[in-house]
């Protein structure tokens, strides 16, 4: 995108409005200032509307399926249309099974209970560890982090191609990655899936919040993704995709509302007929508000647009990137190389600083919040820093003097609730630590890097 587009597009888009936007944190060199939030591939801020439309139904709140109440079937009728608008929202085919859990790892755990006896499991080591492990009693092959796109689907076609050829098999990837934020080729990723008989399963947690998701034109069997990284509140996640596999599986959870009928047995038991639906894995008392906040979002991201959305975020990325690039001390992590599109994750380290050090000075002396270690892919961020797993020095300590090995990197993310102003002051932040160091005085303590009193 060229600077006068860029700027075109921001001039056009304001932020959407998402809570904490007008909170203020003090600073340990005195005074406050606004917090600028931008941890958003850890957790997003939630959106306004979707709180809003959550407290307007809060007051008729009610059980769920089978209450006789009016409450309890208004209930119901909210909660089964937002299965219905996020299924919209991915774009999923007409006998897809939509899922809900509490998340991303949530929702894979699931897939994994429901893989087939015998099936070849195949996931890149550069994944988020929800993708990463979940797999481990089927047969994983853990394949090694590609330098291209076309890299990774090659090393998944030569994978595929000496798997047993007759039995199942599952492909696990992401849509963006957490740590880099670049995007990954799904669709051809699913069609070599596919031209060797296996299905492919999309993390579309750092995805779905970037980009518009549509389970046909990726042509994957399964997406996944979280609420809270949707600009939605804790609690929700889902797992869309092809029934066949759920509805063979035993149940994720044994309970209430995933059975359709229990007897007695003669011998003293008691047999269980399961549902067929997406009820089967969703037993016990559903998370109506969990529920319902996703498909708000959904509806919140749909209506601003993608394309403006994706225009602006573009816009702040090469703002973000361009300032770091003028400081020498920076080192921008990247699987693909510079020129790979990407989402608004950033992750880097800066030559002769401790990452948590530097992330506290951030957070204490500029009322900035990113994220500092491993971003729960280490098998990754270890490959990109070319560094052995070890423990980071103490607080204050170099992590690695200039030139050499960090063990640890700095995350800045940011999306569609981002002001200019917030990623304005990272960069001026990152200057000025550089150039003149910490103006306080900091501690470990509990194996994090906070300011001493």
């Amino acid at each position: 995108m060229s600077v006068s587009t860029a700027a075109a597009a921001q001039s056009v888009c304001a932020p959407l409005t998402v809570l904490g936007r007008d909170v203020t944190v003090p600073l340990v060199t005195g005074g406050e200032v606004t917090y600028a939030a931008l941890d958003y591939a850890a957790s997003a801020p939630a959106l306004q509307r979707v709180w809003d439309d959550v407290a307007a139904y809060a007051p008729y709140y009610g059980s769920v399926h089978r209450g006789a109440g009016y409450l309890s079937q208004l209930s119901t009728d909210l909660f089964e249309n937002a299965r219905r608008t996020v299924a919209e929202f991915l774009d999923c085919r007409p006998d897809d099974q939509l899922v809900f859990t509490r998340s991303t790892t949530d929702s894979l755990n699931l897939l994994a209970r429901a893989l087939p006896a015998g099936c070849q499991v195949f996931v890149f080591e550069t994944e988020h560890h929800a993708s990463l492990l979940p797999w481990q009693d089927a047969r994983v092959t853990y394949l090694d982090a590609p330098r291209t796109p076309r890299q990774a689907v090659e090393t998944l076609e030569r994978a595929l191609a000496d798997r047993d050829p007759y039995g199942p098999a599952l492909v696990c990837v992401t849509g963006a990655s957490n740590v880099t934020g670049e995007l990954w080729p799904v669709r051809e990723l699913a069609a070599a899936a596919h031209a060797h008989g296996a299905r492919i399963v999309l993390d579309a947690a750092q995805l779905a919040p970037h980009h518009p998701v549509s389970v046909r034109d990726l042509d994957v069997d399964w997406v996944a993704f979280s609420g809270h990284k949707l600009y939605a509140p804790f609690g929700s996640g889902v797992l869309a995709g092809r029934a066949d596999w759920l509805r063979a599986a035993e149940p994720y959870l044994a309970g209430g509302g995933a059975s359709r009928k229990v007897t007695r047995r003669e011998d003293g038991g008691v047999a269980v007929e399961w549902h067929e639906s997406a009820a089967r894995h969703e037993a016990g008392s559903p998370n109506v508000i969990g529920a319902y906040s996703i498909a708000a979002a959904c509806k919140a991201l749909t209506e601003a647009g993608f394309d403006t959305l994706v225009a602006r975020e573009r816009y702040l990325i090469e703002k973000v990137r361009a300032g770091l690039a003028e400081v020498p001390e920076v080192r921008v992590l990247s699987l693909f190389g510079d020129d790979a599109p990407r989402v608004g994750v950033i992750s880097f380290v800066v030559d002769g600083w401790n990452s948590s050090h530097f992330a506290a000075a951030l957070s204490a002396e500029y009322g900035i919040g990113v994220r500092d270690g491993l971003f729960c892919a280490h098998p990754l961020v270890r490959t990109l820093l070319g560094s052995d797993p070890q423990t980071q020095g103490e607080c204050g300590a170099p992590e690695a003097a200039p030139g050499e090995k960090s063990l640890n990197a700095i995350r800045v993310s940011f999306g569609a609730g981002t002001p200019d102003e917030h990623v304005e002051r990272f960069v001026n932040a990152v200057k000025e630590l550089v150039a003149h160091g910490a103006k306080w005085t900091y501690r470990t303590e509990e194996g994090r890097c906070v300011p001493a009193v």
